[in-house]
């Protein structure tokens, strides 16, 4: 019977008790109305009904017409508005369900026969309910790895519900996520689930596919520490405590396989229930028995059984859930649904058991992942850990900021290991900054965890295991390879699939399958790399590594290799660092103590020695290229002295060619907490770096900044790092969309400083009230060298807006890009020079004011003359003007007499210039205009002041007749047309013919 006619024979059972005592009526026949279960017509009548028991009549002739989808519709609601209703109903059922069975056993003295079932029944009902108590006791918390006797924490303190994928991947998505980190690897993540968390783990599982199939049987795959046993543990607690949206089970069974490893002799698969559950074996059978279709059970672990699959000929062939066998075989008969062929099953595995588990399981069966946090869960994991939102927040960003550490999180145990090592820093009063030692000590944990709590039945040492997994991991870094071939990886590893740090993964090569095996990730392939080569002799390990820092110079390598430290004068190769900084972390003093004695690996002093060496030697050359990375090399191997001795040759930090990542923020905050003299730092970086360098950026008092992304929400964060009395070279506002009050904010914060070299910001629009601040700003007596505003917003007065110092003068810059021909500017550029001391004489607000109407306008309109002439009106009033540069698509004879009025009406003015021609959509690119020969011969023939040079330069037509009079795009591909700049200076006029374009320079 499919699960719309059990909703329906449900209905139809209670439907005289539901008609007395459903009170929320009208809310499930709204409900029903609106998702088109009913028409509207009987929606008013049920509607109209005086009292809910004739509304519930009139309901039930909707539900009668509109048969099992109507009803089962119904149900879905009651469930919803009328729970304590439905679970008193849904008792009454189960207790009927059991009646039946038994009746058909016995036909005589059946109300007699039929009492007492009822009584079995209600016992067994009993049963299951001191069950589901028993499970929330049991189930509710969770011991710990590191727990003491009698410590525990509430599993809601620590599950957070995973990603989930139901589909393999395709072996290009492993490599992806193999290889990506940080924000490209949360991205990856999330696109690859697809389980709903809005609904239960149980009906993204067991939901009806895309061909109207649901499984009967179904794989959860996961790494190790991926959170598989917690997920059945969270499954069973959340069935126990009425927790679960799908009705479907009324009974889940758990079966660990650790457990079974260690139970003898033969049992029932009943007996087998028993192990994990206060029920006798006598009453998983009547359950089991009575509703099997009911029946969920979890398998957990089954990577973890000891007895193998591989060859079943052997084991007895069960078909009755009484027969007794070895536990093998009772649980192969139940994978493989020989014995309780209607219930359902959930198997959680590693991936190196997946092949095997998928040959056992009956049909139909889906194969689900769980892929790990993404850094959403990560957040709320960590949450939950500390329950304390001022640790939490410390931990979680601290954690953020390292890009290997927040991917390497998206695996649960991690998460766990970072959240307790940190909840111990911060208990023995250490501050945010010191919240992790390094990275590597992240991983060492992480192998310590699994290798203790993984690894049951090892046939090696683990010396042997963590060397060959070394072996395996320095091959693909020398192949630069992800993936490995299962045939291949026996050379290396004797027990590929008993492992817990590789995965296994089955996918398709035309027409069969193909097996791979890989490391969890990446920077898990480049710790082994790094783990291994410290087991070598130092021979050997200054042989390899060597043939990795001299890769590219090997022919030259005996000219300058130092035979003491090989190291010293090479680079390593770009896919080689992170091994190089993994061998750092683990010459780190409590790294390496911690290792030889919980592993019996020690850390040789050779392998410290050579690389600090060669750190010391590529600080002392001042290698901009691979300071990022010495930072990072410096913060693994966190000694105070060393990083002191290493910074002390740097005079200042260029770190300004590529934005920062959190991670090198990270690593730049240590470094300089070692050396708090640091006088001189030049960085690029995200605005929301702001608060976590806040600290580095206060004390120092040298800086250049460009702070990508920032927004009004981050100008308290940057004044407070800003202080006060800096030499603050240059400041770039980058991608930027500044109010005109957070304008305010900044400039004023330049007036506490010693100096201020430049400040430039993308701002939201340029208006009357921008022009206003920045007026104001001309009144004061602060020093800099530059103010720069840019705005993307076409209806800002200009697109662009500079002050900057030239040759000692004060220079105002105004331009209006061009997207298109079609849309030009009338006046593309305007540039003023003027003393210092007069700024205070220009009023930028009227100036933009008018220069916005010049360009709102077009040539050809009547009002065009007399907002220009208002716009050049105010020239003469700037006091001290010795230059202009106008930039206009084409000099016409009415231009040219704008030039001559200017230079007459401006008696301090040295250099005009005119530029045909217009800026781009971006201001860098160009689009040159014509002169016209009207307007040359104007400006040629006119009497000008001998002090005053005009300059025009733009495309000038050679031809004698039919002159190019139009500003196209063709300009430049004319062969008639050359480029040329001609020079006024009172009688003489010179012109020089250019063979390229020049870009138009602030005089």
């Amino acid at each position: 019977m499919d699960q719309e006619s059990e909703r329906a024979r449900f209905v139809d059972a209670h439907w005289a008790t539901l008609v007395q005592r459903v009170k929320m009526v009208m809310p499930i026949a709204d409900e029903l109305w609106s998702s088109g279960m009913m028409e509207w017509e009987p929606y008013c009548k049920i509607r109209a009904a005086d009292t809910n028991q004739e509304k519930m009549r009139e309901l039930y002739e909707v539900l009668h017409s509109g048969g099992d989808k109507v009803k089962s519709a119904f149900y879905s609601r009651l469930e919803k508005h009328e729970s304590c209703l439905f679970r008193a109903l849904g008792k009454s059922t189960l207790i009927l369900a059991y009646i039946p069975h038994a009746c058909e056993l016995c036909t005589v003295n059946t109300c007699t026969f039929t009492g007492n079932i009822a009584q079995t029944a209600e016992a067994l009902i009993e049963s299951l309910n001191k069950y589901k108590k028993w499970i929330q006791r049991e189930y509710e918390y969770v011991t710990e790895y590191n727990s003491l006797p009698g410590e525990y924490v509430l599993l809601s303190e620590r599950y957070t519900q995973p990603l989930i994928i139901m589909r393999h991947r395709e072996k290009r998505e492993r490599e992806e996520e193999m290889c990506s980190v940080g924000g490209s690897f949360q991205q990856l993540l999330i696109s690859r689930n697809n389980a709903d968390k809005d609904s239960s783990i149980l009906d993204a599982l067991f939901s009806v596919d895309n061909k109207g199939i649901s499984p009967c049987s179904v794989i959860l795959q996961g790494n190790s520490g991926n959170g598989k046993s917690f997920t059945a543990q969270k499954i069973m607690l959340d069935w126990a405590s009425g927790n679960l949206h799908r009705e479907k089970f009324d009974c889940l069974f758990h079966l660990k396989c650790k457990e079974l490893n260690h139970i003898s002799g033969e049992q029932s698969l009943a007996e087998l229930l028993s192990h994990n559950s206060n029920l006798t074996s006598d009453q998983i059978l009547q359950i089991l028995q009575k509703s099997p279709e009911k029946v969920l059970i979890l398998i957990d672990g089954f990577d973890e059984l000891r007895f193998s699959y591989s060859d079943t000929s052997n084991m007895p062939k069960l078909s009755h859930l009484c027969e007794k066998a070895p536990p093998e075989a009772s649980l192969k008969a139940l994978l493989r649904g020989h014995i309780l062929s209607e219930s359902f099953l959930l198997v959680t595995t590693r991936s190196t058991a997946t092949k095997t588990l998928g040959g056992l399981l009956k049909h139909p069966q889906r194969f689900t992942e769980i892929i790990g946090f993404s850094e959403k869960e990560v957040e709320e994991y960590f949450q939950r850990f500390f329950q304390n939102e001022e640790l939490f927040r410390k931990a979680f960003e601290c954690v953020k900021a390292n890009e290997t550490l927040i991917t390497a999180c998206s695996i649960p145990v991690i998460c766990w290991i970072i959240c307790t090592v940190m909840r111990e820093r911060f208990s023995d009063g250490a501050d945010v900054t010191s919240g992790l030692e390094t990275t590597t000590s992240i991983y060492v944990d992480f192998v310590s965890t699994l290798l203790e709590h993984h690894c049951q039945g090892l046939s090696q040492s683990v010396p042997i295991l963590l060397r060959s997994l070394g072996q395996l991991a320095e091959r693909g870094m020398l192949e630069q390879q992800v993936l490995f071939e299962e045939k291949s990886m026996h050379e290396t590893v004797s027990n590929p699939a008993g492992s817990p740090f590789l995965c296994k993964f089955l996918f398709k090569r035309r027409i069969r399958q193909e097996t791979m095996l890989s490391f969890m990730h990446l920077s898990f392939q480049e710790f082994f790399t790094a783990l291994y080569f410290i087991s070598l002799a130092e021979r050997d390990f200054l042989d390899k590594l060597t043939e990795r820092f001299h890769s590219q110079t090997q022919n030259y390598l005996a000219l300058y290799l130092d035979e003491k430290f090989p190291l010293k004068y090479g680079c390593p190769e770009p896919h080689f660092l992170p091994v190089i900084q993994f061998l750092c972390g683990l010459s780190h003093k409590e790294v390496s103590s911690s290792l030889e004695e919980t592993h019996n690996l020690s850390v040789p002093s050779f392998v410290k020695a050579q690389l600090e060496e060669w750190i010391l030697h590529v600080s002392a050359s001042r290698d901009y290229n691979f300071l990022p990375f010495i930072l990072h090399c410096l913060y693994e191997l966190h000694e105070k002295e060393f990083v002191q001795k290493a910074m002390e040759t740097w005079q200042e930090l260029d770190m300004s060619w590529d934005p920062l990542s959190r991670t090198d923020c990270w690593a730049l905050l240590y470094c300089l907490d070692c050396c708090p003299h640091f006088r001189n730092l030049k960085l690029n970086f995200a605005a929301e770096e702001l608060k976590m360098l806040q600290p580095v950026l206060c004390r120092t008092p040298e800086l250049e900044l460009t702070v990508q992304n920032f927004s009004d929400t981050d100008v308290t964060d940057l004044l407070a790092a800003l202080g006060e009395g800096k030499r603050l070279r240059e400041l770039r506002l980058n991608s930027s969309c500044l109010s005109d009050e957070s304008v305010q904010q900044v400039l004023n914060a330049l007036h506490k400083q010693n100096n201020v070299g430049g400040l430039q910001i993308a701002v939201k629009s340029i208006s009357a009230d921008t022009a206003h601040v920045i007026t104001d700003f001309l009144q004061t007596k602060a020093k800099w060298e530059e103010i720069s505003l840019r705005t993307d917003d076409a209806e800002s007065l200009c697109s662009s807006l500079r002050l900057f110092s030239f040759e000692g003068k004060l220079v105002l810059n105004v331009v209006k890009w061009c997207s298109d021909l079609q849309n030009e500017p009338s006046l593309s550029e305007i540039i003023l020079k003027c003393p210092h001391s007069k700024a205070s004489s220009i009023n930028v607000k009227s100036f933009l004011q008018a220069f916005h109407s010049v360009n709102c306008i077009t040539e050809e309109s009547a009002d065009f003359n007399r907002q220009v002439d208002a716009l050049l009106s105010q020239l003469p009033s700037v006091s001290g003007l010795s230059a202009i540069n106008l930039s206009v698509p084409i000099l016409t004879v009415t231009w040219a007499s704008r030039i001559l009025l200017l230079v007459e009406s401006c008696p301090r003015l040295a250099v005009i210039s005119f530029d045909a021609g217009s800026k781009g959509s971006d201001g860098a690119e160009w689009l040159p205009g014509l002169l016209m020969e009207e307007g040359i011969k104007l400006l040629q023939e006119s009497a000008k002041r001998s002090e005053c040079i005009v300059n025009i330069r733009g495309f000038r037509c050679s031809k004698s007749s039919d002159r190019c009079t139009c500003h196209t795009k063709q300009i430049e591909e004319l062969s008639c047309n050359q480029r040329v700049t001609i020079e006024f200076c009172g009688e003489k006029c010179t012109e020089d013919i250019k063979s390229k374009l020049e870009l138009p320079e602030v005089n």
